[in-house]
């Protein structure tokens, strides 16, 4: 026979020991009901057991006193490893009756187990062989294969709740002796086993309608957390509502005032524009009486001009009259060379004036086209933004609609709910019968839920639509004001216009017609000069009647000459005058050639 190593024996003997005695503790922990005490049998013989395989092997440690041999010193090492058991270690060294090392060993024990992280503990221990090696010998049994089976069995432990009360425990004190008669197998532990599968599988049953139960207390809490959000949805959807009211009823406001604001506009303006008309023709009425009197005045001053002209030029002497008459024959010539050159030049400005205040003219009635243009788009505008603001009353008598629906659906969904309350409430007894009757009411319910975010998307997204449109309709409104207020100041601008085209309009027709009558004038003189070319005055003395009148020249009766046809007049008959630019006074006219008449003093005046 072989001889066999008491080592090896020895980890074979506690492996066996801590497999009989995990699988006696998972065993009676389902029996007995998966949360364990301190003062329980099986698990007190576990932690004996695992004292046992950490203390195989240990290495023995020379001290002051004695030699030391305890198992702390390779758990305290589990510190080092894992980060997550410092909080272990710390409780332990703070635990105030533990005095020994084997004690605080002990509670690291209990402690580790309620945390289900012994396996994952001593995993990290066993794979730092290198800094075992400090504590335990080479054929211990945590260096062996055995320490990993151990670990592996050690996970089972997880399904336990183990309730340890580690403060007012005697742990140093306490003498580890396996007992082997818990291990033992009897007839009646034949039987009990039977009791205690059945006795798994109820309490597995149990478990599993708690948990049941637990689910639908949470399926339960989360539909009603989801109505209440959804009331809170619902008020927030109607207070947004009936502020989205009370801004399109104020937008109303704003546009009957707005409308109101621009009747008021054109009735000033029409007010206005009767007041200036009125003011116009007051002012023309009053122009034409100071004119009449201006000249009025302007003739008496021309009459009392002639008396005593006539009066200083009868007092004059004929030689000085014959001499002057032979300059103011060549002036006159001279003179009227340069007023036909001025009077043409003045009709190319004027012609040139006149086709610039034609072209004016032309700009403006363009101008006048595209205000008119600008303003029957400005009306079609309106007339859209009329129409726009009729179909956003009609969106919102259709958003109120689907108000009322949603309400009515909420209350469908509410008494629903109440339904579910009191079913729940009746029916908790029969919960496994009913459970397929629930699931149809919770999809049901999430349907219905489904429906009413889809119908709160909808909503939401009318509201924003109708915001954006308010919004616009709001710039469009303020864009027809200004649009108003430029139409107003064009015009204003074409009414200014107008009448400056009619005041030149005017003036260029009062230049026109004198410049006809002066050329008219002025070709009737130069007819009568070459027709008279030939002709010889009358002599004074022979001259003793007007050739109008027949009357004798006296001196109230002066004598007049005509430079063309020689005819001798009176100053009765003599009266038309004609203004020249050359000559400070008016210059008396032929009637029958237009020509300058030319004062002769008689024989009889001295």
């Amino acid at each position: 026979l072989a001889v066999k190593d008491p080592t090896a024996v020895e980890r074979a003997n506690l492996l066996n020991m801590a497999k009989l005695s995990i699988k006696g503790l998972i065993e009676s922990a389902l029996s007995f009901g998966r949360t364990l005490d301190s003062d329980y049998p099986p698990l007190q013989q576990f932690f004996v057991v695992m004292e046992h395989c950490l203390k195989h092997g240990l290495k023995v440690r020379k001290s002051f006193l004695s030699y030391n041999k305890t198992i702390w010193g390779p758990l305290e090492l589990v510190e080092k490893l894992y980060p997550e058991a410092e909080e272990i270690a710390a409780s332990v060294r703070d635990l105030p009756g533990l005095k020994t090392p084997l004690g605080r060993a002990r509670a690291w024990l209990r402690l580790a187990l309620m945390q289900k992280k012994m396996a994952d503990y001593l995993r990290c221990l066993i794979i730092q062989r290198d800094l075992l090696s400090e504590f335990y010998e080479y054929h211990a049994l945590m260096m062996e294969e055995e320490g990993a089976v151990i670990v592996g069995l050690l996970v089972g432990l997880n399904v336990i709740d183990a309730n340890l009360c580690v403060k007012g425990e005697d742990l140093d004190s306490q003498v580890g002796v396996i007992d082997f008669s818990v291990y033992l197998k009897s007839d009646d532990d034949i039987g009990g086993k039977e009791r205690n599968v059945q006795i798994a599988a109820i309490l597995d049953q149990k478990n599993y309608v708690e948990e049941l139960n637990r689910q639908l207390n949470s399926t339960v809490s989360s539909l009603h957390a989801r109505v209440d959000s959804l009331e809170k949805s619902n008020t927030k959807l109607i207070e947004e509502l009936a502020i989205a009211k009370n801004n399109i009823i104020k937008l109303q406001e704003e546009n009957h005032q707005l409308r109101s604001e621009n009747t008021l506009i054109l009735m000033k303006t029409q007010h206005h524009l009767e007041a200036t008309k009125v003011d116009v023709e007051a002012e023309l009425q009053t122009y034409k009486h100071s004119r009449q009197g201006l000249d009025e005045m302007y003739n008496e001053a021309r009459r009392q001009l002639r008396e005593e002209a006539q009066l200083r030029q009868d007092m004059e002497n004929e030689l000085v009259v014959q001499v002057s008459m032979k300059h103011e024959i060549e002036l006159a010539m001279k003179l009227l060379e340069k007023d036909i050159h001025e009077k043409q030049d003045t009709l190319i400005g004027l012609r040139q004036q006149l086709d610039e205040v034609k072209a004016i003219n032309v700009e403006m009635y363009q101008k006048l086209q595209v205000s008119e243009d600008a303003m029957e788009e400005k009306n079609e505008i309106i007339s859209r933004l009329e129409d726009k603001t009729k179909q956003i009353n009609e969106t919102m008598k259709q958003l109120e609609q689907r108000l009322q629906q949603a309400e009515k659906a909420q209350m469908e969904a509410e008494a629903e709910d109440e339904k579910l309350k009191q079913e729940y409430v009746n029916k908790s007894e029969s919960l496994q019968k009913e459970f397929s009757q629930k699931e149809k009411q919770l999809l049901q319910l999430e349907t219905d839920l489904k429906i009413e975010k889809e119908w709160r998307q909808t909503l939401e997204d009318d509201l924003q639509k109708e915001k954006e449109t308010v919004s616009h309709l709001r710039t469009e409104t303020q864009e027809i004001v200004t649009l108003k207020k430029e139409f107003l100041k064009v015009q204003e601008k074409n009414k200014q216009l107008k009448s400056i085209c009619e005041d030149q309009e005017a003036a260029l027709q009062e230049l026109a017609s004198k410049l006809s009558e002066s050329k008219l004038k002025i070709e009737d003189i130069k007819e009568a000069n070459k027709a008279l070319q030939g002709q010889v005055w009358l002599k004074d003395k022979e001259a003793t009647h007007c050739k109008l009148c027949e009357k004798e020249f006296s001196l109230s009766k002066r004598k007049h000459h005509c430079r063309n046809c020689g005819e001798i007049f009176c100053n009765a008959c003599s009266d038309n005058e004609l203004p020249l630019p050359s000559s400070p006074k008016p210059v008396r006219v032929c009637d029958s050639c237009h020509a300058i008449l030319i004062q002769r003093c008689s024989s009889n005046v001295p």
